[in-house]
């Protein structure tokens, strides 16, 4: 006698044939399936675990939902792998008072791929079986109109129905339930009033086109009383960097990669890969004209979104060049305008594999880089160690260790503020507090004198700013460090900050794995002249990157003073920053 195998759950077996490459999938969708696995392995030491029947019933209330237009019109919506995998894993997962989990969700994708449907679905599910008494549901925009899309979406779902119709009425733009308080209704910046509100379900539509950083809050802050309120963003690709929604997308990703602590947090991003990461033009960097590739910004290719309409859309693009950066963005999920990040992450990750320990480096020769702050912000000295051989090179690299300073009582409230790991890189030894609510200059003076010690610091470059008291001290007779000072303009910036680009792209620099510094390099935007150079731009980096400036200003030391690095910038007439 045999035993009947189980069939595998399709948003399981979407997320296998993911992670085997049966699907073809973009590094982002990768890394929001493997965050699942990884999470299914060991979320129960954070207190969280999958429910799977919370899972299966968010999906078969799809059951009860119909299309409304096009070719589908009547018939029951049922959603694609794609799609189960993003249900499933909203709703199924759970805090161990029996909460749900995420409370905050992120889908970007390109245009015609269903994400307003599912999303309709989704609020519907909030409003009628997520057992909230009082249900206030609603989908928002900037303007009213745009939020009614979704609404109306859900109205005529609701109205194909007769389960849905029975228990839901429409009045006046008001779907509500007779008898209780439950109610869906769409809402933008325009809306008569935003106050008095008591959201348990918030959908916020086209989240790229946002603006209104007060609105947004004050609908984040009207989830309060709710037991376990959850707000959706779904957004097509944006062209500008300072959103809202780019700094969601960039935290989302940050997440995924393990930079940023936030478990209340799903994100999901389907987009193209980069194929080459050197060029400056996006229409250079993508392969859009690759059929193949498609599928990755298009997870419903073949069912909503058609090959032959895409077909057209390209071959308007390659034969009109202005028409390029619409494609991009609205067919292919890409930022066309925004700034790209500096650093693969990929690549970055790969120097982390070297292994080494500070006891390695002992006695070795090493260039340092302080990058002070101004009362509460980050600090940060590096110390560059050149490699043994000729060159930097996988085998024999050039390898830097990165101390990070912060004010201690400051420290538990950017972790909450930030959504970002502070208080875990302090236990891990990645990030030290200095006593008291400002930056304690003289402790980080004695964490220096401590690497003096092990090392044999050659010079310190350091930024002039903040840095008097402390430049006075390392200078003087007791201390004596050769203190250079290091400007941050293109002159000495340029070089450097190169080299580290061409160091981690060859791999041959070690960071050890510093997580605090990976999530300052995934941080990291870079300014270009109009001759070609380059340097940090701390204004336009989304977040702190000081770790990285004092890395690239040791750097710069090392390529003046070392054989190792001075070949390459000898040939380029750089003899001195």
């Amino acid at each position: 006698m045999t035993t009947k195998r189980h069939a595998r759950p399709v948003a399981m077996q979407y997320a296998w044939d993911v992670r085997r490459g049966e699907i073809p999938a973009c590094r982002y969708v990768k890394l929001a399936v493997e965050r699942h696995f990884r999470d299914l392995e060991n979320g129960h030491e954070r207190g969280l675990w999958f429910d799977q029947k919370a899972a299966e019933h968010a999906l078969r209330f799809y059951n009860f939902l119909r299309h409304s237009k096009g070719e589908w019109a009547g018939q029951i919506l049922a959603l694609e792998p794609w799609q189960q995998f993003i249900v499933w894993v909203l709703f199924g997962w759970k805090n161990t008072d029996g909460t749900r989990r995420f409370r905050d969700g992120y889908i970007e994708i390109a245009r015609k791929n269903g994400k307003t449907t599912m999303a309709a679905g989704i609020a519907l599910y909030l409003l009628v079986a997520d057992g909230e008494p009082g249900a206030e549901v609603y989908a928002s925009a900037t303007k009213r109109e745009q939020a009614k899309q979704c609404w109306e979406e859900a109205k005529r779902m609701v109205q194909a129905s007769d389960a849905l119709s029975a228990r839901i009425k429409d009045f006046s733009s008001n779907l509500h339930i007779v008898g209780t308080a439950s109610k869906f209704e769409p809402l933008g910046r325009d809306s008569k009033s935003t106050d008095g509100l008591n959201i348990h379900g918030l959908i916020k539509d086209e989240f790229h086109e946002w603006k209104d950083r007060d609105l947004s809050a004050k609908l984040d802050t009207a989830q309060g009383a709710r037991r376990q309120p959850l707000t959706v963003a779904i957004s097509t690709a944006g062209s500008e960097r300072t959103s809202m929604c780019y700094e969601l997308r960039e935290l989302v990703i940050k997440i995924m990669e393990g930079l940023a602590d936030e478990d209340t947090v799903f994100g999901i991003i389907y987009t193209l890969d980069p194929k080459d990461e050197s060029q400056s033009d996006a229409a250079a960097i993508y392969e859009w004209e690759n059929e193949e590739e498609w599928i990755k910004a298009n997870p419903n290719l073949g069912v909503s979104v058609k090959p032959e309409f895409l077909r057209r859309q390209v071959s308007t693009a390659k034969a009109m060049p202005s028409q390029v950066n619409a494609l991009l963005r609205y067919h292919m999920n890409l930022w066309t305008q925004a700034e790209k990040r500096w650093l693969s992450p990929d690549a970055w990750a790969a120097c982390g594999k070297y292994q080494f320990s500070e006891d390695d480096l002992l006695g070795r020769v090493c260039y340092a880089g302080l990058d002070l702050s101004s009362t509460t912000d980050l600090s940060a000295f590096a110390l560059v160690f050149p490699p043994f051989g000729d060159y930097p090179t996988e085998a024999d690299p050039a390898i830097v260790l990165v101390r990070l300073f912060c004010p201690e009582d400051d420290i538990r409230l950017r972790s909450k503020r930030d959504r970002v790991p502070y208080e875990t890189w302090v236990r891990q030894g990645l990030l030290f507090p200095t006593p008291g609510a400002a930056i304690d200059y003289r402790y980080i003076r004695l964490k220096i004198l401590e690497d003096k010690k092990k090392f044999k610091i050659q010079e310190i470059a350091y930024d002039r700013h903040n840095a008097d008291w402390i430049r006075q001290k390392l200078s003087d007779d007791e201390d004596q460090f050769d203190m250079i000072e290091f400007g941050q303009g293109w002159k000495s910036m340029n070089s450097p900050t190169k080299e580290l680009e061409r160091l981690v792209l060859t791999r041959s620099i070690a960071h050890g794995g510093n997580k605090a510094l990976g999530w300052m390099a995934a941080n990291v935007v870079i300014r270009t002249d109009p001759a070609g150079n380059i340097k940090t731009d701390k204004e336009k980096s989304i977040e702190k990157i000081d770790g990285i400036v004092a890395m690239i200003m040791g750097i710069g030391r090392a390529i003046v003073k070392e054989q190792a690095f001075q070949s390459k910038y000898e040939k380029e007439g750089v003899v001195a920053l």
